[in-house]
């Protein structure tokens, strides 16, 4: 089953992608070419994927392990509403998801 993500860039630009349920949000903004680095590839070892999640979504959302409450303390620009992206996993429950992209994201593989 498809599921429509929109991301919300700092320019407040609205990106709509589709994905597979299953994804995980990372690889779907990096796909759309959101500035989501993910440098640690989604093992919780950085916050370069944080994205801030609109808040009608945000509780339908599983909480965030301790771990990702640890690297959502070292992100700028964290809101009561961030999350790591590669730690969110599509699924239909999930069909119009919206986030935004923090200011201060940076993808430096592609500069």
């Amino acid at each position: 089953m498809s599921v429509t993500v929109t991301f919300v860039t700092e320019k407040g630009e609205r990106v709509s992608a589709s994905a597979k349920a299953g994804d995980r949000l990372l690889e779907v903004g990096q796909a759309a070419g959101m500035p989501l680095e993910g440098t640690c590839e989604g093992q919780m070892a950085c916050s370069t994927c944080h994205v801030i999640v609109a808040p009608e979504w945000f509780d339908r959302l599983p909480p965030a392990v301790d771990d990702e409450e640890d690297m959502l303390d070292l992100a700028a620009q964290v809101t009561r509403t961030s999350r790591l992206s590669c730690q969110i996993v599509l699924n239909p429950a999930l069909d119009g998801l919206e986030v935004r992209i923090p200011g201060e994201a940076v993808d430096m593989q592609r500069r």
